[in-house]
């Protein structure tokens, strides 16, 4: 039998989730489940999905936060580590920001394989969250040529 691939899309909202959903056709053959930060963009980004393909999409809402909001980062780390073990991905896919690493820390869990892309928003260094997660990462990408470099990210293009 052969099994579909379960992937973890996630992204906090905003330019972050706009970069992950230009991924779905990436996602087709898959189990998707597309995580983000507010229910309200379930009904965009789901319509984008169908559109690329994704026919078994699964919609999972975490908890926002910031460096700056240190209790609402706890319970961002709790919310996304609880998904992580529910779905039990093969792949984490994400463009960031907090919600992204914690997947990617998260993903040791479960034995799932990682990927971290870097926002096009970080033109002139890699973002913070992108540093802390790309060591942790199995694929670290940024969508800026002039910022790769051998220890990571790599270029491969951007999304936009």
């Amino acid at each position: 039998m052969n099994q579909r691939p379960k992937v973890l899309a996630i992204a906090s909202g905003g330019g972050h989730l706009t970069q992950l959903s230009r991924l779905l056709p990436a996602f087709a053959d898959c189990d998707l489940t597309l995580a983000t930060t507010e229910r309200g963009f379930e009904s965009i980004i789901g319509q984008k999905a169908r559109e690329a393909g994704c026919d078994k999409i699964k919609f999972a809402t975490v908890v926002e936060a910031n460096r700056w909001q240190k209790i609402r980062l706890v319970r961002s780390l709790i919310s996304v580590a609880w998904l992580v073990m529910r779905t039990r991905p093969d792949v984490i896919v994400t463009t960031g920001a907090a919600p992204g690493y914690f997947a990617i820390r998260a993903a040791t869990l479960v034995g799932a394989r990682t990927v971290w892309i870097d926002s096009i928003a970080n033109a002139e260094a890699v973002s913070l969250s992108g540093e802390m997660a790309g060591k942790h990462s199995d694929l670290w990408l940024t969508q800026w040529a002039h910022l790769e470099t051998d220890a990571g990210p790599k270029f491969e293009g951007s999304v936009i």
